[in-house]
């Protein structure tokens, strides 16, 4: 008896603690990535760019990185609203190395548009900061 109310505190410290820092994590980066937008509402992409983690940066140039944000933020208008609608720990992404990364969702309404599901996707990296990998508007 004695062994499984140990045993089951153990399970239950352990798994606090998992908890915890899952959601230390998910914190950190949806930091990143509200400020990592900033960047993007205020129409600086290039600095959005210079801000983002090493894997966004080595998949386009940051010239193509502003000229292909802006064709697509632009036309949007001004962000009226932004509410976090979810931010997930995962270690693995299609199409990505495996790693640390948290997909975090807004629901984030345009001037010109006034449903959209915004997906960033910070990912840690070697300095263990929180950097924008992915970015994503439907």
């Amino acid at each position: 008896m004695r062994f499984a109310t140990f045993l089951a505190l153990s399970v239950g410290i352990a798994y606090s603690s998992i908890s915890a820092a899952m959601a230390t994590n998910e914190g950190d980066a949806a930091k990143a990535a509200q400020s990592w937008l900033a960047l993007i509402d205020s129409g600086k992409y290039e600095k959005s760019w210079d801000a983002a983690a090493k894997l966004f940066q080595k998949s386009i140039t940051r010239q193509n990185w502003a000229k292909q944000v802006g064709a697509v933020r632009t036309p949007l208008g001004k962000v009226l609203s932004r509410k976090l609608k979810s931010a997930t720990y995962t270690k693995t992404l299609p199409g990505a190395p495996d790693g640390d990364y948290v997909v975090v969702q807004y629901e984030t309404s345009f001037e010109k548009k006034a449903d959209a599901v915004e997906t960033i996707t910070p990912s840690k990296e070697s300095d263990d900061k929180w950097k924008v990998s992915g970015y994503f508007i439907k």
